[in-house]
């Protein structure tokens, strides 16, 4: 029996991907918020999920430690996406990777105006990408939380970062100003499980594509 091994994140990633787990027929037995683990069996003995950090996902998959795996279009594109099958858009966990910026700072003059900003970030690479498409120049400051912090205490002039409904931004008077991509969580497989295993894996490739056309075609009624 092969055994398949799907690496997810706590918190929304996980609880938005498991209605796509019970359409494959997998339940996990345990809830990662409560529970200790960091692996956890399933209703199916042949399938268990390692819980990992979100940036971790794309790493897990591609050295083999996890055949399948559940990331975002940020952490993916922001780590690049070699040695991984990208074969779903899972339609989850959605929001959009933005520029945001103190309400009361003229982004768009500073712009014209060829200023050098400074940028905090978790997203680099995206954000390098970004900037200089547009042909600006910015120092980028890494910070792993709290983006909306760093304008407001003069630490970075605008923040590249994820946003969702947007209320985090206004709760502290910060605005969006630019919308550099959509972000959703993509199903990823390590290529060499999918050859190996892929009687096992394909099924649940199936099972997912199903359960997402199905809440795409709900959506549209």
């Amino acid at each position: 029996m092969n055994r398949i091994t799907i690496a997810l994140s706590k918190g929304r990633i996980f609880s938005e991907t498991l209605p796509l787990l019970q359409a494959a027929g997998i339940r996990p037995l345990e809830d990662p918020e409560s529970s200790r683990r960091l692996i956890i069996g399933t209703s199916r003995p042949d399938v268990s999920i390692i819980i990992v950090r979100a940036s971790d996902v794309p790493t897990y998959v591609r050295y083999g430690a996890a055949d399948l795996g559940v990331a975002g279009k940020d952490v993916l594109h922001e780590q690049g996406a070699e040695g991984v099958y990208q074969p779903l858009d899972l339609a989850i966990a959605r929001c959009r990777m933005m520029v945001a910026v103190p309400a009361d700072f003229d982004y768009a003059s500073a712009v014209r105006q060829g200023a050098r900003l400074r940028v905090a970030t978790k997203y680099l690479k995206t954000a390098r990408e970004h900037f200089a498409a547009k042909g600006v120049h910015v120092d980028l400051i890494k910070l792993y939380g709290s983006m909306e912090l760093a304008p407001l205490v003069g630490l970075a002039d605008a923040i590249v970062d994820l946003v969702s409904t947007g209320s985090t931004l206004r709760a502290n008077n910060l605005i969006a100003v630019e919308d550099i991509m959509p972000v959703s969580a993509r199903l990823i497989v390590n290529q060499a499980a999918l050859k190996l295993k892929g009687a096992a894996i394909q099924p649940l490739i199936d099972a997912f594509a199903g359960a997402v056309q199905a809440e795409e075609a709900h959506a549209a009624d």
